[in-house]
């Protein structure tokens, strides 16, 4: 199937396309005429060039479901959205596009332009900052329901941290001209949005403390701590995020050797069990008492 041209269809132009297709078109497309309406061109195309099944397989395709109505995705209750009015919603859902993204894919690189928002519908992506000597910093795991890129787009200037994916993601871009529109307009969303970024550099403030007081050890147990508090854990207990050795490495802030070898010692100890990359801890609070 060919790339279709996404647009708004004219009442007029929904009847048009209707009246021209089976019945049983009329009632898909119908169907999907509500349910999307900003985005209503692909789906009647669909409908009228491919049979039933591939049709309501649409319905299953995730790409066609990041298309969803922001004023409808819970997703925003998780973030400065929230705060928005319907209408200022409705129009966001207007001009904001949906993506997946793939592991190990870039969403933006540190010193990029980032010309809006991302916010992260699904998946886990990874905040790093290139140091002098060429090793990446990670600083902040972003969840699902976090916003990326505010911080440049308000601050005017580049992207001071990559974003890559660690897992597949699906994410909603909306462009800056659209949010810079609601912060001028409405102080409800300007406050919350402060409030996050006041919130994200108390974080790094407490990081800051924790790499000057905390062994690489103890900085470690609290990062398989987080991990297993905030991700949780699969249904045979390792936890529901992987990482690779080095990705620890660039938490904690040390080599991928001393990772590895604290990481082995823990193992020795009871404390974690492995597979793989995977992990599970088998005693949380013996994590808790490391020093």
């Amino acid at each position: 199937m060919q790339p279709l041209q996404q647009k708004f269809l004219s009442s007029k132009e929904i009847i048009v396309v209707l009246q021209s297709s089976p019945q049983w078109k009329q009632v898909v497309c119908s169907i999907i005429i509500c349910s999307f309406i900003p985005n209503a061109k692909v789906a009647i195309e669909c409908a009228l060039n491919y049979d039933f099944y591939h049709v309501f397989s649409i319905f299953e395709d995730k790409h066609f479901l990041g298309m969803s109505k922001c004023e409808q995705c819970i997703i925003r209750q998780f973030n400065s959205l929230k705060a928005l009015t319907k209408e200022e919603l409705v129009r966001i859902s207007g001009c904001k596009t949906s993506r997946t993204v793939k592991k190990g894919e870039v969403i933006f690189e540190e010193g990029e332009t980032v010309n809006g928002v991302f916010c992260v519908k699904d998946g886990v992506c990874k905040l790093s900052k290139l140091s002098a000597n060429g090793k990446d910093q990670i600083v902040k795991l972003v969840v699902k329901g976090d916003l990326l890129g505010q911080r440049s787009l308000i601050g005017e200037e580049s992207a001071n941290l990559s974003a890559v994916a660690l897992n597949d993601m699906e994410v909603c871009f909306i462009p800056k001209s659209e949010i810079m529109i609601d912060l001028q307009n409405n102080p409800k969303f300007t406050l919350d949005m402060l409030q996050q970024m006041a919130h994200d550099l108390k974080d790094s403030d407490n990081i800051i403390v924790d790499m000057a007081q905390k062994s690489v050890k103890n900085r470690l147990a609290d990062v398989l701590i987080y991990l297993n508090e905030h991700f949780g854990v699969e249904e045979d207990g390792f936890l529901s995020i992987t990482l690779s050795r080095e990705d620890y490495a660039s938490i904690v802030g040390t080599a991928t050797e001393s990772a590895i070898r604290i990481l082995s010692q823990f193992k020795k100890e009871g404390l974690i069990s492995t597979k793989g990359k995977q992990i599970k801890l088998e005693d949380l609070e013996g994590l808790r008492r490391i020093e």
